[in-house]
């Protein structure tokens, strides 16, 4: 059973795209079907091939942003300048349109709703994407774990999720926090990266019950994952993904 599991996981499958929303300028949420998916965790990702007419094929990775339900999977993608997947992704792919696929991948960056202790996640750009389907299995379970979202954008219209966001927010389990390094709403006086001043007025304290999650450019995954072990908290319990 494990060997075949795993062989549904290496294979490519061709899934049906049911819908596509616009989250952002640059980015968008494509729903797909796919009939023979295994399930997913939340925090795992999945591989996306596209061929050419010519026969060239480019494939790229990218999070789940969904909880697994038992029916559809969504990706959340952000364009990239240059690109080869992501721009047919986000400007050019449709409704109805097939899409190829393979997973899901990853075991360490995953949360259970069974994991006990409290959760904070810290996410820089379309790095929230695995933290929103944490987040979503969070509801879907109906956990009770405290959750915090750390969340650093350039400027307000670059959040994703931001209305989904606010409505998990809702709950007294989840607390919700937007940084901006560039531009901020009015009303809100502080524009930075996040720093240890951030972590220490905005985060979780350093605790055995604790583990952190931190997704983004590499770049501001090794800043936030420094910052935490300078404050205390146990680098077995930092768990880190990175892109770019």
């Amino acid at each position: 059973m494990e060997r075949t599991a795993v062989r549904r996981r290496l294979t490519w499958q061709t899934g049906t795209v049911t819908e596509v929303r616009e989250e952002t300028a640059t980015a968008r949420t494509i729903v797909l079907d796919l009939p023979d998916w295994p399930g997913h965790l939340a925090g795992q990702h999945l591989d996306v091939r596209l061929t050419a007419p010519d026969g060239y094929r480019a494939s790229r990775s990218y999070s789940i942003a969904s909880a697994w339900t038992g029916s559809t999977v969504e990706l959340t993608v952000e364009v990239v300048d240059d690109g080869e997947v992501s721009p047919y992704l986000v400007q050019v792919v449709g409704v109805g349109d097939p899409l190829e696929v393979r997973g899901p991948v990853g075991g360490w960056f995953v949360w259970r709703p069974e994991d006990v202790g409290r959760i904070q996640l810290i996410g820089g750009g379309s790095g929230v994407v695995p933290l929103m389907a944490m987040l979503r299995e969070h509801a879907h379970a109906a956990s009770t774990v405290p959750a915090r979202l750390l969340y650093s954008v350039r400027r307000p219209e670059a959040v994703i999720y931001l209305p989904d966001l606010k409505k998990l927010a809702m709950s007294d389990d989840v607390d919700l926090t937007f940084v901006y390094t560039r531009e901020a709403p009015p009303g809100e006086p502080r524009v930075g990266r996040i720093d240890a001043e951030v972590l220490t007025a905005k985060a979780f304290g350093a605790a055995d019950d604790l583990t952190t999650y931190v997704c983004g450019p590499t770049g501001f995954v090794e800043t936030v994952a420094d910052l935490l072990v300078g404050a205390g908290h146990d680098p077995a319990r930092v768990r880190t993904e990175r892109f770019g």
